[in-house]
C-alpha cells in the first residue's frame, strides 16, 4: 500500500501556497483556520513526495528554494483549475477564483488594460491577476496550450470548437502622415512619392495591410519594417514617411499626436476586429461578463474620444 505521506494532496498544495504567500508557518496557520503544527506537517508531507525541498524555513520571514519558486507556479494553476472545477459542479459564479490569466494585445496596455484589471479586482479580491501582453498571435498560442484563461487579441481567422468568442470592436486602418504636408487632392499620389514606413509582416497586422496593398495592385516606396508603434510615428513625425496602421496604434504612441495626422486611407478601406476569447464552459459567465465591462470601457476610452477627433472615422470605428 502506498503511503500517505508520498502522495501529492490538494490541501498540501493549498498549505504551500498560503505559506509562500505569508512568509509565515504561523500566518499560514491563521489564513487557513489550521494548526501551525499542521501546517508544518502538510509541508514535510509535500516536500517528502515531491522528493524534495521547496520552503527555507530557517529564514524568518521563510523563503522559497529554487525548487519552490518553480513548483509554486504549477501550485497556482493547480488550484485554479481546482476552483473552476468547484464552481463548475455547483453552478456558481467565479468569485472564488484564485488565479486569474488574462493576455492582452500591447494596443490596451496604457488605458483599458489598467481600468479592466482595477474593476476586476474589486469582484475577485482573493485573486491573484497574471497579464501577459503580446502580439495577437502568440496571445492565441498561449490559450491554445493552457498557459492563458483568456485572451483579448485582433482576429486571426481561426476558430477551433473549444474556442467561446466574443466580439468587441471593429477599427478601421487609416493613413498617418506628417502633419501639413499631404494636400487634400490626390492625396494617393501624393503618398506614392513618400516611403511607406510598414509594420512588420512578422505579425498578422502587418500580413494583413501587405496583403490588402496586393489587391489593390499597389506599389509603394516601401523602405522601412518595424515592428514599434512607437518608432514607426516617430519616423513619421520626423517625416521620413508615411504608415498604415489602426487608430489603437496612433493612440499609443501620443507624444508625437502634434506632428503627425490621420488620413482615410485613399483607397478601399481595411479594417480589424479585437474580440475576447476563451475556453468554452470553462469559465462559466466570466466571458461574457468580462466583454461587457470591457465595452464600456472601451466605447469611453476609444471609440468616443477618436470619433470626436474624427467624425469620419465613425463609419467603420465601433463596438461589435
Amino acid at each position: 500500500m502506498t503511503d500517505i505521506k508520498s502522495r501529492i494532496t490538494l490541501w498540501g498544495i493549498e498549505v504551500f501556497v498560503a505559506a509562500a504567500d505569508e512568509g509565515s508557518i504561523s500566518a499560514a496557520a491563521r489564513r487557513l483556520e489550521a494548526s501551525p503544527s499542521g501546517v508544518s506537517q502538510q509541508l514535510t508531507n509535500l516536500e517528502a513526495a515531491l522528493g524534495t525541498i521547496l520552503i527555507n524555513r530557517t529564514t524568518r520571514p521563510i523563503s522559497l528554494t529554487p525548487a519552490g519558486e518553480t513548483f509554486r507556479k504549477r501550485a497556482l494553476s493547480i488550484l485554479n483549475e481546482a476552483s473552476l472545477a468547484k464552481a463548475e459542479m455547483a453552478g456558481t459564479d467565479m468569485s472564488g477564483l484564485r488565479q486569474f490569466r488574462l493576455g492582452m494585445i500591447e494596443d490596451f496596455d496604457a488605458d483599458v488594460t489598467p481600468r479592466l484589471l482595477s474593476d476586476m479586482s474589486d469582484d475577485l479580491q482573493g485573486c491573484q491577476f497574471l497579464l501577459e501582453t503580446g502580439a495577437s498571435h502568440r496571445l492565441f498560442d498561449l490559450l491554445d496550450t493552457r498557459a492563458l484563461d483568456m485572451i483579448v487579441a485582433a482576429d486571426l481567422g481561426a476558430s477551433a470548437d473549444w474556442m467561446e468568442v466574443h466580439p468587441l470592436m471593429q477599427e478601421p486602418f487609416v493613413a498617418a502622415v506628417p502633419k501639413g504636408l499631404i494636400a487634400k487632392d490626390n492625396i494617393l499620389g501624393q503618398l506614392k512619392k513618400l516611403p511607406l514606413i510598414q509594420y512588420t509582416q512578422r505579425h498578422h497586422m502587418g500580413r494583413q495591410i501587405a496583403a490588402h496593398l496586393a489587391r489593390q495592385n499597389l506599389t509603394l516606396n516601401h523602405r522601412f519594417e518595424l515592428d514599434s508603434y512607437h518608432a514607426i510615428m516617430a519616423m513619421v513625425a520626423a517625416k521620413a514617411g508615411w504608415t498604415i496602421l489602426t487608430p489603437l496604434g496612433f493612440l499609443r504612441a501620443r507624444r508625437f499626436h502634434q506632428q503627425v495626422e490621420m488620413l482615410e486611407l485613399p483607397f478601399d478601406p481595411l479594417t480589424r476586429s479585437i474580440s475576447l476569447t476563451a475556453r468554452r464552459d470553462v469559465l462559466q459567465d466570466m466571458p461574457s461578463e468580462v466583454a461587457a465591462r470591457l465595452r464600456v470601457l472601451l466605447q469611453e476610452i476609444i471609440v468616443d474620444p477618436a470619433i470626436t477627433a474624427l467624425p469620419w472615422i465613425a463609419k467603420d470605428l465601433k463596438l461589435l
